[in-house]
């Protein structure tokens, strides 16, 4: 157990905020510790953020590019040396093993580092020189951009906000979850300090906050991950001034098990399995619902509970030896067995995986063993919801047709993934209705920082990560230095 509990504040220009009203944060695997209290910020102070934002945003948009890159440069290198703190305070406030912790925040380094690397060569000038003068096609910065981040990987889906959009010259509100308020905060104000009081603000609080955050009208644009049902809400207030958005949400994203895929292939099964389950199931990306050849169905269920049992130990999430730790909060864990309890209602056959280490820590946490639901029915809300928790239902499908189907069958689309020789795997990929399709592997196993992310249909809008996570920060300014021309249709 730990002693004292984290008090973080609200960041507005520079300095730390303080609030009357504080909301504590309990630890998900001994839910009567408070890990901490994050501040709740009212109406008033988020306008104040707002503001400041927007007056920041007149000086931080000319300063040189050079300056921006190095004071990144700077809070990751001061990021990488608090690691260790910051990845224990992220496992208790959210569940998630130590590992898997220790992942997230490296992920995020990894895409800051590869912001600053690119930053400069993607937003530079394009001059062109042509017939009929020369054109400058500039990249400008946006202004005001309000970052609302969620719980399951607070500080990767934050930095992936944080990083290109003050790169590009913008300032930002930042508000986090408050179910995983701790950890990102520390990271928030790490960045915050390297940069001038004004540029990175952060706030925390209730409807009211995300509300102001999406429709004050000194805010240019809006970056949200999250669910689907909120981001209607954030289009509709956003309407009024029209602005930027990029919406990474909800997917139930599916993975295809073809004919030829070698169910003894132990290294892909440990793959597939890791993808359904990592962080207890509660990533947007992850593995939701399987479909496998009816072929290689029965031996496929056998060998991936073989897989499963192998890989998933549940537990204290600072054990070395646990795999997966407790569901992030009681709500989430009740959502999550109803469905399980409504296929099962249904005939549905559930199937426990892997081990519990310590079953009198498993009975006082959120934890939930992991399982597998064999004669789902396509439209059970098991496989049309988004779980996001530690279950999977397999479904058997006829041909290739009847899997593009089903995997298409959905209003999500943000990954999916394909299994089997690559040939084959690839012809099936290209037919998926989905932002990213992975061969052979799927969730963070196959996340590349270098490539676009988002998704298609109700999954979301833009893209993150890449070349196109930078330019996302950005407006398109044409210069154009034309010749004097002779055109017949204008009279003198």
């Amino acid at each position: 157990m730990f002693e004292n509990p984290i008090i973080i504040d609200a960041i507005i220009n520079g300095e730390k905020y303080k609030t009357e009203k504080q909301e504590p944060r309990e630890n998900p695997t001994h839910p009567d510790e408070i890990v901490g209290y994050a501040p709740v910020n009212t109406l008033e102070d988020t306008v104040k953020a707002i503001d400041v934002a927007y007056d920041t945003f007149t000086t931080w948009r000319t300063s040189p590019m050079d300056e921006r890159i190095e004071r990144m440069r700077k809070a990751i290198q001061k990021i990488k040396e608090q690691t260790s703190e910051i990845a224990a305070i992220l496992s208790r406030e959210h569940g998630k093993a130590l590992y898997d912790s220790e992942g997230e925040i490296a992920v995020s380094l990894m895409w800051m580092e590869y912001a600053c690397d690119h930053v400069k060569e993607v937003l530079k000038n394009d001059v062109q020189e042509h017939d009929n003068g020369k054109t400058i096609i500039a990249k400008d910065a946006i202004g005001v951009v309000s970052a609302i981040s969620p719980w399951n990987y607070p500080i990767s889906l934050s930095t992936i906000k944080v990083a290109p959009a003050i790169l590009a010259g913008n300032t930002m509100v930042l508000k986090p979850s408050p179910l995983a308020p701790l950890a990102v905060s520390k990271v928030t104000e790490i960045i915050a300090n390297e940069f001038p009081p004004g540029v990175l603000n952060l706030v925390h609080g209730e409807a009211d906050v995300g509300v102001e955050l999406t429709s004050n009208p000194k805010v240019a644009k809006i970056a949200f991950t999250g669910g689907t049902e909120t981001a209607k809400h954030i289009m509709k207030a956003a309407a009024d001034t029209i602005k930027h958005m990029t919406l990474e949400l909800g997917g139930n994203d599916a993975a295809i098990v073809l004919n030829d895929f070698d169910v003894n292939d132990e290294r892909a099964m440990r793959r597939l399995v890791i993808s359904n389950f990592l962080t207890a199931g509660q990533i947007c990306m992850i593995a939701k619902r399987i479909y496998v050849d009816k072929s290689i169905y029965e031996r496929f269920v056998e060998k991936y509970i073989e897989a499963a049992n192998k890989w998933i130990r549940v537990g204290d999430p600072f054990d070395k030896n646990v795999t997966i730790g407790p569901v992030n909060n009681q709500k989430q864990l009740t959502f999550v067995q109803s469905l399980i309890d409504d296929a099962e209602s249904k005939g549905a056959k559930v199937i426990k995986l892997g081990k519990i280490l310590d079953q009198n820590l498993y009975e006082e946490g959120y934890f939930m063993q992991p399982t597998v639901v064999l004669g789902a029915n396509q439209d059970d809300p098991i496989v049309v919801e988004e779980q996001f928790g530690p279950t999977v239902p397999i479904l058997p499908f006829d041909d290739d047709e009847h899997a593009i189907h089903l995997a298409n069958d959905s209003i999500y689309g943000l990954t999916s993934s394909v299994w089997g020789k690559e040939d084959h795997a690839l012809k099936v990929a290209r037919r998926i209705q989905a932002g990213t399709t992975m061969i052979n592997t799927a969730a963070i196993q196959g996340l590349d920082v270098r490539f676009p992310f988002g998704g298609v249909k109700q999954s979301g809008m833009g893209r993150e990560y890449g070349k196109e996570g930078l330019l996302a920060y950005t407006d398109t300014h044409v210069i154009n230095l034309p010749k004097e021309l002779d055109l017949p249709y204008i009279p003198e």
